[in-house]
């Protein structure tokens, strides 16, 4: 069955209030639960800041930050298996209403066994 990328484009900035991250985080428990239950869970995973992160070059240079400045990054996402695209846009709109965030909903490419 194809893989899809569930990315989350978070806004750079304090979090919410505890009262929205919260229900937030609920939300995202029964996504996760939902997705597990349906047998399309893969992976998902929060990710730190983007100032935590370290930019490995292909000439060996090695530097902090994030790789592209910007007003959002990557804060998240899941790997998940769907019959389409119509599938995988489906979970996309519950992870959307579930972080009230941007879900940006890519396919991978289909790779030969080794």
């Amino acid at each position: 069955m194809p893989q899809y990328l569930l990315s989350i484009y978070q806004p750079d900035g304090p979090p919410p209030d505890a009262e929205t991250l919260a229900r937030i985080m609920a939300d995202l428990h029964r996504l996760n639960e939902e997705l597990r239950e349906s047998g399309s869970w893969v992976f998902t995973g929060g990710l730190h800041a983007p100032d935590t992160a370290t930019v490995v070059r292909a000439d060996g240079m090695i530097t902090d930050g994030p790789y592209v400045e910007g007003k959002e990054h990557i804060g998240g996402l899941w790997v998940i298996t769907a019959p389409d695209l119509d599938a995988a846009l489906s979970w996309g709109r519950k992870a959307a209403a579930a972080t009230t965030l941007p879900i940006e909903v890519r396919p991978f490419r289909d790779v030969e066994p080794l």
